[in-house]
């Protein structure tokens, strides 16, 4: 017993000492640094659009203005994270607010974003020069290093979510941001510019790619929806995740943005899922449909507009009780990029 107390002390004693001198011992930290499998703290969670989150983001527009907050957004913070900014331990989510006759001022940063529309029509995003008028549905990224702005002229408000690598920026120490000198960009190409260039499955002939994001900054939910009806006519759906599609750059046929990764789903009514995890934590909005989904122990029940994380390697099933699509997204383009990324579909 003595000879026990003796060792520790005299590790203790050792631990003391080379503290001062930025050394630590690895094998007493070993094993909670290399996890037999994911050990995230995040924690699956719901937002009630229409209940709850909807009231608390409108009263936030008569607080402060869009141009005050540079970007006033509610953060879709995780309950296992508080305090850390962030909805899963790689990525940001928010819900931001555009009022009618607002602007939100243009500036530039290294992290990624995309923009999916919850509710209202016919505001935009410029995004270097180009203005996208955006309607529910609606996909819209913002590149590492773009200038972008926001604005609403129409006479009703504008909700979308914005999902960023803000996280995985942080971690890289990357990160750099820059304000314009004006709130609004000068229009340097028509609107629906780069949908007419890239999105029809072709390319300018000598077309050679500047960045490693997606030349299309639109992608319409009009065109994702058609594609997943035509889907759900021409086969069976997947155990694990019904009709789901992936977003692509064009150029390349990788993910919209390298550390984003963005899909589609349409699951039919009546649809139960076989249960399913992966590595990547991912953010669901909930564009048409009911029903629910159960992760783990906690069952989460969904509507139009909802919205709901599951966090990495936690075992989920959807069950649909109507028609339903459902948007997502997640860091998998790091991980598959990395080698990491692993599923288990049950």
């Amino acid at each position: 017993m003595n000879d026990t107390v003796t060792v520790s002390q005299d590790r203790q004693s050792f631990y003391d000492d080379i503290a001062p001198h930025s050394l630590a011992p690895l094998w007493e930290r070993l094993h909670a640094m290399v996890t037999r499998e994911p050990a995230t703290k995040a924690l699956p969670a719901h937002w009630d659009y229409d209940n709850i989150v909807r009231p608390l983001i409108m009263r936030a527009g008569g607080l402060i203005t869009a141009k005050e907050a540079e970007r006033r957004v509610l953060i879709l913070e995780n309950p296992g994270l508080k305090g850390q900014t962030r909805v899963t331990h790689s990525l940001f989510a928010g819900l931001q607010l555009i009022m009618p006759g607002e602007v939100a001022p243009a500036h530039r940063h290294a992290q990624s974003a995309l923009r999916f529309v919850v509710e209202g029509q016919g505001a935009y995003t410029a995004v270097e020069g180009e203005r996208t008028l955006m309607a529910p549905g609606d996909f819209v990224i913002t590149p590492s290093w773009t200038w972008h702005d926001h604005g609403n002229e129409t006479d009703r408000p504008m909700v979308w979510l914005d999902g960023l690598d803000v996280p995985i920026v942080g971690l890289l120490d990357a990160s750099f941001a820059e304000q314009a000198p004006s709130d609004s960009q000068e229009e340097s190409h028509p609107a629906g510019d780069s949908l007419a260039w890239y999105g029809a499955n072709m390319v300018p002939v000598d077309w050679k790619p500047e960045r490693k994001s997606s030349p299309l900054f639109s992608y319409p939910y009009a065109r994702s929806r058609e594609a997943l009806a035509t889907m759900a006519r021409n086969g069976a759906p997947d155990a694990c995740h019904g009709y789901k599609l992936r977003y692509i750059n064009p150029g390349n046929g990788g993910a919209p943005m390298p550390t984003i990764g963005a899909f589609m789903a349409l699951l039919p009514a009546g649809f139960a899922s076989r249960p399913y995890r992966s590595t990547d934590g991912t953010v669901y909005s909930v564009v048409e449909g009911e029903g629910e989904t159960v992760v783990g122990d906690t069952v989460i029940r969904w509507k139009p507009r909802d919205l709901f994380v599951v966090p990495a390697w936690h075992r989920h099933h959807h069950r649909a009780s109507s028609e339903a699509v459902l948007f997502s997204f997640s860091d998998r383009p790091v991980q598959d990029v990395l080698g990491l990324w692993r599923e288990d579909r049950g």
